[in-house]
């Protein structure tokens, strides 16, 4: 339940953004790495209905309870690979752009680790959860209960 029905108000909108959505999930980037990205950036920004929806898709993508469990600590956790400290950087940096931006050392971390294409993607992954997550955050929207 939310307190606005976006998706019928603007579905043409709605579904804009689902289709990069699905576009991004049959990308260039490994399902797990964009789910950690998803993740992070729904903890930054405070959004439950997508941090629940995230997490789960990330344990059906194989994703282990343990690095989810600790992505909010990723920089102390040894259980990340550096190219997923990369991504995560730049998701922290994006998410945070109205702190000063995206660092060249962030940039440049990144730049190393992904190619063009599937830098790119990095990219509009992290607008685009950050654009779901404001969505959502505007119309309250509630994460179901689990059993």
């Amino acid at each position: 339940m939310s307190r606005f029905d976006y998706h019928r108000s603007a579905p043409e909108l709605f579904e804009q953004l689902m289709t990069m959505t699905r576009r991004l999930r049959a990308g260039a980037l490994d399902r797990r790495l964009l789910e950690l990205v998803y993740v992070r950036c729904s903890q930054l920004n405070g959004c439950a209905y997508c941090l629940d929806n995230h997490a789960e898709a990330a344990r059906a993508a194989g994703e282990r309870q343990q690095r989810l469990d600790v992505l909010a600590a990723w920089r102390d956790a040894p259980f990340f690979d550096e190219r997923e400290r990369a991504a995560l950087a730049l998701a922290e940096a994006l998410t945070r752009v109205a702190d000063g931006g995206v660092p060249e050392p962030v940039w440049s971390d990144a730049r190393r680790h992904f190619d063009d294409r599937a830098l790119a993607e990095l990219l509009f992954a992290i607008a685009t959860i950050n654009a779901w997550n404001r969505l959502s955050i505007a119309v309250a929207a509630e994460a179901p209960a689990r059993s």
